[in-house]
């Protein structure tokens, strides 16, 4: 259910609300926030609450320190894990500089961007988020561990899977939350675990994903453990997937999901950077089901985009090489121009690749483009790439490049 403002102030009043998070993400999608008590919800609305911005990464000096943060109160969300007495609700926010002029360092409204000039075109997508993460036990000061919570693997069942309650408890909280999972199991790697959630519009994904993390990481420590998202947490283990799926739809019917993934297929290596935005991304790819090659087919996992088996509503296009180190922001609202540029020029899908890229032979394998094969070849694609210029400011791609 979607909030109005004035919905927001009768509701913090009536319902024993008694903080406030205004919640927002730094340029890597790490996710922040400041409480504010019911009493300045109503200048929030108004004016915005400020923040010194110099000391979150990306967000400006010392200099330049004020920015204001301005809750959107359709994102209004009660936290479970909080009491009931004296209840803790969140909304995402949106940020600006003291004059009102929009943050661009301020992922979510590039995101916004992206889905009104999809929308303008008469085009609507929809995501749905797949992520992998691994449970590690706490030393004795509570500090994490490389020791898995446990040696299951995939798809394993309860006792070898010690991580069932965890997921439970995670699935459970989701849906109080009004985020609703598909499934969850446990995954290949000792400790490794999944949970998918449905399809929405792009900026409820990207909300519900940074949410999701959160929601993992606060169970997993209630329950005396560490969620760990990083692309390869283990050497010579799993590394953890975000796989994304993706769908377009158009107002006048037509389908345009070739074209679509046509599109990413030709700007994927331009915005790996940003998919794939740490050194142990691409200690992943290529290994363990991580795809390495540009290339597509129906239900073959060991392509970078596959069609999974579904029909109507349920059709989508699945990329398998982001990892939960990515900014769901930027990674959707990246997805979503490069799904309008194969759209809008109609650019032809190459042939389908129906073999099993991991056991193919080397001449086989040469004739495929490759991802960038480490952060620093990713960046210099990037810098080089006249379409992540279009779209992302320069300060995000120095930021994400020049650390």
């Amino acid at each position: 259910m979607k909030y109005s403002k004035e919905e927001v102030l009768q509701y913090v009043q009536e319902d024993d609300v008694k903080f406030i998070r205004l919640a927002f993400c730094d340029v890597f999608g790490k996710q922040k926030n400041i409480s504010i008590m019911p009493n300045e919800l109503n200048r929030a609305f108004e004016y915005g609450i400020a923040i010194d911005a110099s000391s979150i990464k990306g967000f400006g000096d010392e200099t330049h320190s004020d920015l204001f943060l301005h809750p959107e109160a359709e994102t209004i969300m009660q936290l479970p894990w909080r009491p009931e007495y004296g209840k803790v609700v969140r909304m995402f926010s949106s940020i600006t500089y003291p004059d009102g002029r929009p943050f661009e360092c301020d992922t979510r409204n590039i995101l916004k961007k992206a889905v009104k000039k999809a929308e303008a075109l008469g085009y609507h997508f929809s995501f749905g988020a797949e992520q992998e993460f691994y449970l590690f036990n706490l030393d004795e000061k509570g500090k994490p561990t490389k020791e898995p919570y446990d040696e299951a693997g995939y798809m394993d069942i309860a006792p070898d899977d010690k991580g069932e309650n965890i997921r439970r408890e995670i699935c459970l909280t989701l849906e109080q939350m009004g985020i609703y999972p598909e499934s969850s199991h446990h995954e290949e790697g000792p400790g490794q675990n999944e949970v998918d959630f449905q399809y929405s519009d792009p900026l409820t994904a990207a909300d519900n994903t940074a949410t999701f993390q959160t929601i993992v990481r606060t169970t997993a420590y209630r329950n005396g453990l560490y969620a760990d998202f990083g692309a390869k947490p283990l050497e010579g283990k799993p590394g953890n997937g975000f796989h994304i799926n993706m769908s377009v739809k158009s107002d006048d019917g037509s389908d345009n999901m070739y074209y679509m993934i046509a599109g990413i297929l030709e700007k994927v290596g331009e915005i790996t950077a940003f998919l794939n935005p740490s050194e142990d991304s691409y200690k992943r790819l290529g290994k363990d089901k991580a795809p390495v090659y540009i290339s597509w087919s129906k239900e073959n996992r060991s392509q970078l985009i596959r069609i999974p088996a579904a029909s109507g509503k349920y059709r989508r296009a699945e990329l398998r090489s982001p990892d939960p180190s990515t900014n769901p922001y930027i990674a959707f609202a990246l997805l979503i121009y490069a799904g309008l540029y194969g759209i809008q020029n109609k650019i032809d899908l190459p042939e389908e690749t129906d073999i099993n890229l991991y056991k193919a032979d080397e001449n086989t394998l040469s004739k495929f483009r490759k991802l960038p094969q480490t952060l620093e070849d990713a960046c210099k694609t990037a810098a080089e790439s006249g379409f992540i210029k279009e779209h992302i400011p320069a300060a995000i791609l120095d930021i994400y490049c020049r650390r």
